[in-house]
């Protein structure tokens, strides 16, 4: 990554890592903007916001830095009647408020220390993912935290929400999954004691209402779910702390190829003996398009982590380990097939040409059987996405790409925004942000999701750099409780 080092300055020297450096490096300063510089139109039938988590520190770390690491700032689109808002805040975590009040950075990263350290504290920075429920964003954090509520029109900090939160571990996966058409936010936590893994339910008014643990053969590092219209398919990987250095309280992950990769599926208010395991060839899987059911099956489409290989063609245990933990991707659009009647497993490779990862779809379709997923282009080198891809998650076919030069453009994960009166599962629009780091541009992009291969139906030009972060989500106006009228 060294040759990223020297485009931007790096603000607390170059002993913690590459991975706070270069484009990488964090923004000091928290805007509104409006008024921007536009290249062609902003669609009139537009309407709703792009949420943008991701790190961005404050204070010089204490230590090495990790891309989990860092103070989650949200960056935000807000469209409005042919016209955009930009706006970036922090999220006022307890972590950043009590560096804010120390005037530095009191807390350890993820290559220090572990997370229920008290020698040496890591920060629940809410950095990771963000999604609608209940009128409100919802921050979430890569090791399963507090969630946090941000409104997302503003972005101020509304509270911490850990009335969402029950049992064991009492924290929240990353990547949590909302029913649209329920409202219903479903959730996982995992940690390093038994029972391993607990499961629950948030319902539309932001009340938990179903909490049960889930017993895994041992300390696991999921990462992601998918849900179902009556389902949710809970994952145990065979990535797990290596234990010497969880004693020594350090966080590193071991990757065993003798252990398949296992999804349970549980009905979605079911007791812990309800859920049913079935097992696939051993991978790691970051992140899920969609699931839905067909007839008997619950089908998951998602970005299967490819592991490593030597030169014999066995599994590199170790490479791959190392490749997940540094962001090194190498995925597949892959689909997984549970028969709940026959108990029978299916998997096939949807596509193995793209390395694409971190996908957006229609979320109103979260849970039922969708055809489109809007995916980023992987860099396997680093955390650096190249182009934006519309793929079809039935056929496997890259129907459309657009890039504005593979070599020099970051993307943000793109989300679908329907237009205001949709007639189709891709009528409306792709959001994605787009640093150039040839001509030192920053874009927010926008396209028309049924013709990508045109490009940008208008770019608007911002004034300063936004830092390589995570997820994204879009919020239409019914989804948002502060929306303007």
């Amino acid at each position: 990554m060294s040759e990223y080092i020297s485009n931007v300055e790096a603000p607390f020297g170059l002993n913690h890592g590459p991975q706070i450096t270069g484009n990488y490096a964090p923004i000091a300063t928290e805007q509104t903007l409006q008024d921007l510089p536009v290249e062609g139109k902003i669609p009139q039938d537009l309407s709703g916001v792009y949420l943008r988590n991701g790190p961005n520190p404050r204070f010089e770390p204490k230590g090495s830095h990790h891309y989990f690491d860092g103070d989650g700032m949200i960056h935000s689109a807000c469209f409005s009647n042919g016209k955009v808002v930009y706006r970036n805040r922090w999220i006022r975590t307890e972590g950043w408020l009590k560096n804010d009040a120390a005037g530095e950075e009191v807390h350890w990263g993820v290559m220090n220390t572990v997370k229920d350290s008290r020698d040496k504290p890591m920060n629940d920075v809410a950095n990771t993912d963000v999604i609608g429920h209940a009128g409100y964003a919802v921050a979430s954090w890569y090791l399963a935290g507090t969630p946090y509520i941000v409104d997302p029109i503003s972005l101020s900090t509304v509270r911490a929400a850990p009335e969402y939160l029950a049992g064991h571990g009492k924290g929240m996966s990353a990547h949590v999954k909302v029913d649209e058409r329920t409202g219903d936010l479903m959730y996982f936590d995992y940690f390093t004691e038994k029972p391993h893994m607990s499961y629950g339910v948030v319902n539309k008014a932001g009340e938990l209402v179903h909490h049960v643990p889930i017993e895994l053969p041992g300390d696991r590092l999921m990462h992601d779910m998918g849900v179902t219209t009556n389902y949710s398919i809970l994952h145990d990987v065979p990535v797990y702390h290596d234990e010497d250095a969880l004693r020594a309280g350090r966080h590193k992950i071991r990757f065993d190829s003798s252990l398949p990769i296992r999804f349970g599926v549980i009905p979605r208010f079911g007791k812990s003996d309800s859920i049913r395991w079935f097992e696939f060839s051993s991978c790691f899987l970051y992140h899920v398009v969609n699931s839905w059911e067909e007839g008997d099956e619950v089908v998951m489409v998602a970005c299967r982590y490819m592991p490593a290989k030597k030169a014999d063609g066995s599994i590199d245990e170790e490479r791959t380990a190392k490749m997940i933990a540094t962001l090194q991707m190498d995925a597949r659009l892959w689909c997984y097939r549970m028969n709940l009647k026959t108990g029978a497993t299916h998997e096939h490779c949807l596509n193995s040409e793209h390395n694409v990862e971190f996908p957006g779809f229609n979320s109103s379709y979260t849970g039922v059987r969708s055809e489109f997923a809007y995916l980023v282009d992987h860099d396997p080198r680093m955390l650096r996405w190249t182009g934006l891809r519309k793929m079809n998650t039935l056929t496997g076919e890259s129907e459309a790409d657009w890039s504005d030069g593979p070599e020099n453009c970051w993307y943000s994960e793109p989300w679908f925004a329907p237009k205001d009166n949709a007639k189709a599962e891709d009528d409306g629009y792709v959001i994605i942000f787009c640093w150039n780091d040839a001509n030192k541009t920053q874009q927010l992009q926008v396209f028309d999701a049924q013709n990508i291969g045109s490009g940008p139906v208008a770019r608007i030009t911002l004034p300063e750099r936004v830092p390589p972060g995570f997820h994204a989500c879009w919020m239409k106006p019914s989804q948002i409780a502060t929306w303007p009228e």
